[in-house]
């Protein structure tokens, strides 16, 4: 079981939090079991970017990101060379701090 620290995101986190989450478990459903509602405007299927998450600690411990994956991230806002889509990266064995960005490409939120 790996921990993830998420940093304080002004919205979806304002204190930020800390999580449990088993090794295979996506980032994006170990946040959402967890009552943190992070974006995932196509459901998970690795066709947009509104999960995009910072991965500031445990980087190399993660899945490696697929090809599909690559070219998504060149459209999210706020790409870092540690960035990732939440619902594909898979967390290993190592901890975790991500940052959630405070913007996301979704213009048509349900949240607004």
């Amino acid at each position: 079981m790996a921990q993830i620290v998420v940093l304080p995101h002004h919205e979806l986190c304002p204190d930020g939090a800390v999580i449990e989450a088993p090794a295979g478990k996506s980032v994006c459903d170990a946040l959402l079991e967890n009552d943190i509602d992070i974006e995932h405007a196509c459901e998970k299927s690795c066709a947009c970017t509104t999960c995009h998450v910072i991965v500031r600690e445990g980087f190399d411990s993660l899945n490696e990101a697929e090809e599909k994956e690559e070219d998504l991230l060149d459209k999210a806002w706020g790409l870092e060379a540690n960035s990732r889509l939440s619902c594909q990266a898979i967390v290993g064995s190592e901890d975790l701090v991500v940052e959630i960005p405070k913007y996301t490409i979704n213009h048509a939120s349900e949240k607004h």
